[in-house]
């Protein structure tokens, strides 16, 4: 009795608490990465220099000049005008969505100055239902550009998405065309339009607005392409060469004009956006 007493699991003080999750692995290398460090690198992992990826908010806080932004986003909330069920109601996995995000679709963004350059800053949420495109994305993509325009501001828009959004069916696909279309206000007032394509980029974003800017940045190891390399092996039946929709291959092949470490991203954004201002000395 003794013995089992000896070996008997005691509660330790505290036992049964919650205890905060301070520590994460990365994904590329398997490193052991402290959180708060991790958060101060911009979510880079300090040993393979994976990317990982990071709130919208955090994108704000690293693009935009301190207290410049002003959100623009938020009014326009889905809706579902197909009553589509698939492994659930559509308004049941939007809920979700909204309750896990604090926001009504997958996109979040507002007025902001960028090494003083006014812009329009819009960054897309892949974790709302992993960044897809319907209705209310393309609205306020579309809202974006014409207020760039209206207001003479520089359009800067941060990607990751896994394409049209299947819930909206052709609701969704209509949107490649309404952002194309309203890119071209920005383009008639030669403002400048930059595209920050993050991991994933994929599907009918990759395919319209998000390959359309005057300059296409990209992060390192981005997944960028439209339909998967299954799907395309099977239609052109050839083999594909190794990465072939990273953005290292892309920027080879002129698709991306250039590949930007995320902690050197803000530096090459504005030495872009002053490059296309009127004024390149702009503060």
């Amino acid at each position: 009795m003794a013995i089992e007493r000896l070996f008997r699991r005691r509660r330790t003080r505290g036992e049964g608490r919650e205890v905060p999750d301070l520590w994460i692995r990365c994904q590329a290398c398997g490193s052991q990465l402290y959180k708060k460090d991790l958060e101060q690198n911009l979510g880079v992992c300090p040993h393979c220099g994976h990317h990982h990826r990071i709130p919208v908010e955090d994108w704000v806080r690293i693009l935009a000049d301190e207290g410049s932004f002003e959100a623009i986003t938020g009014k326009v909330r889905p809706v579902d005008a197909l009553s589509f069920v698939d492994t659930e109601p559509y308004p049941e996995r939007l809920a979700r969505y909204q309750q896990k995000t604090g926001r009504p679709d997958a996109i979040y963004g507002g007025r902001a100055t960028i090494g003083g350059v006014k812009s329009v800053l819009l960054v897309m949420d892949y974790a709302f239902a992993g960044g897809s495109m319907g209705s209310v994305v393309g609205e306020e993509i579309a809202r974006g550009a014409e207020l760039a325009a209206r207001e003479d501001r520089a359009l800067v828009i941060v990607t990751a998405s896994g394409g049209a959004r299947m819930q909206e069916g052709a609701l969704s696909l209509m949107q490649m065309a309404k952002t194309t279309m309203a890119l071209e206000f920005v383009f008639q007032k030669r403002l400048p339009y930059v595209s920050i394509l993050t991991h994933p980029t994929t599907g009918g974003v990759t395919a319209s607005f998000a390959t359309l800017a005057d300059v296409i940045l990209a992060e390192p190891d981005a997944l960028i392409g439209f339909a998967g390399p299954r799907v395309i092996k099977q239609t052109i039946r050839q083999d594909l060469p190794e990465g072939f929709q990273r953005s290292e291959f892309l920027l080879k092949h002129g698709l991306l004009d250039a590949v930007v470490d995320r902690r050197k991203l803000k530096e090459e954004l504005v030495r872009v956006l002053r490059l296309f201002s009127e004024d390149p000395d702009a503060a």
